[in-house]
Parts: C-alpha cells; structure tokens; sequence
C-alpha cells in the first residue's frame, strides 16, 4: 500500500557541501548546503535567494565547494544554524537562525588561500573544486525564492589518500561523503550525527541550502 503524502522537504538522500564565497569586504563566506550535483565538470547548486552565498556569487561568481566527509560533521553542525547575512526573515529567526560573519571560527575549520581563485579553501576538506558560477537560474515559480547556480568546475584539488592510481578516479570505497537525507546526517548509510537543523523540524524547515 501506498500514501499520498506532501513533505515538508524531499532530501531522500544528497551530499553536503560547504561553499566558499567572498563577501563584499573580501572575507570569505562559508554557506553550508545540501542540494548539489554534478555533470561532466558542471556543478548545478539549489540555493535560497536570501542567502549570503546567493548574494555573493551573483555579484562575485568565484567560489569553492568544500566537500564535507564524516570527520567533519560536528564543525558542519556548528554553522548549520548561522548565516552570513544580517537582513534575515522572522520565519528565519524563529528557526534558531543568527548571524554570524566568521563562520571559519565558529565552526573550528581552517581557511586556506584558493589556488585559482579569490576565496578561502576549507583546509580539512578532502576535496575542493574551484570554479565560477556561468548562470542563475530561476526555479519553482516566481514566489519560491529559489535558485540553481550553474558552476563552472576548473580546478578539483583531492587528497592524495582517496586517489587511485592513475590520478584520474577517486576511490569509491575511500571516499564516504556525508548525506543529507531530510534534516538528519549520514555517512556509510547510517546516522552520523545529532543535527540541529532536525530539532527545528516542527517549524517549516528550510534545510541547509538557506546561508
């Protein structure tokens, strides 16, 4: 038997990133989210329009996905909850949301010079793709304040442990992404984490794709 049932989200399962972004005085941003994929060496990110990243990426298309492994799952948590924009909606701030402009520190990772571009790396990440974002697309009508970025990939710097040996595949079965499968953290298809974006599920979440 079968339901006919409305989600509040549909995270059945998609891999979490940190994206670096340079914010107008040339700081970096990190804006955690977890509705990305890729094709060839394009990147296609869903991503909130108030979000600080959005804000940045339209003005200053350089970034970096950070991918995120299970190691790094509690710094994650720590910024799950902050953003990097000081305009934010009551809904927003009802959730437990607050502003936060070093989101390096808070969440005890370490900023390492982008080697193409003009952002911070996160040092801990065992992979960083550089690039630029090439369009915005609108998504979900006019009144879903949702957008896909179209990421240009030009640089995938991967470390050394997760590469086979020809340098042009990553180990499967070394790499263990992080997943985001609703508001809960999983790594090797089991729970990795207690996340806080879950103890706001009552509330109409807005998952990680909000910073």
């Amino acid at each position: 038997m079968k339901r006919t049932v409305e989600p509040k989200v549909l995270y059945f399962g998609t891999p979490v990133v940190l994206i670096s972004s340079r914010n107008p005085d040339g700081s970096t941003n990190l804006g955690p989210m977890s509705s990305a994929w890729w094709l060839g060496y394009t990147a296609m990110l869903g991503m909130a329009t108030s979000s600080q990243t959005v804000k940045n990426l339209t003005e200053r298309p350089e970034c970096i996905l950070n991918l995120v492994d299970p190691a790094m799952v509690a710094a994650l948590d720590r910024i799950a909850l902050l953003t990097g924009s000081e305009q934010m909606s009551d809904a927003k701030r009802a959730r437990g949301y607050r502003y936060e402009p070093d989101k390096f520190t808070a969440a005890g990772l370490t900023p390492a010079p982008g080697s193409l571009v003009d952002v911070d790396a996160v040092q801990e990440s065992p992979i960083n793709l550089e690039g630029r974002i090439e369009a915005i697309h609108d998504i979900g009508g006019p009144d879903s304040h949702l957008v896909a970025l179209e990421m240009k990939v030009e640089r995938v710097q991967v470390r050394e442990d997760l590469l086979m040996s020809n340098d042009r595949y990553i180990d499967p079965l070394r790499w263990d992404p992080l997943i985001m499968k609703f508001t809960e953290y999983f790594a090797g298809g089991t729970p990795a984490y207690a996340s806080s974006l879950a103890r706001g599920w009552q509330m109409p979440p807005m998952a990680l794709p909000t910073h």
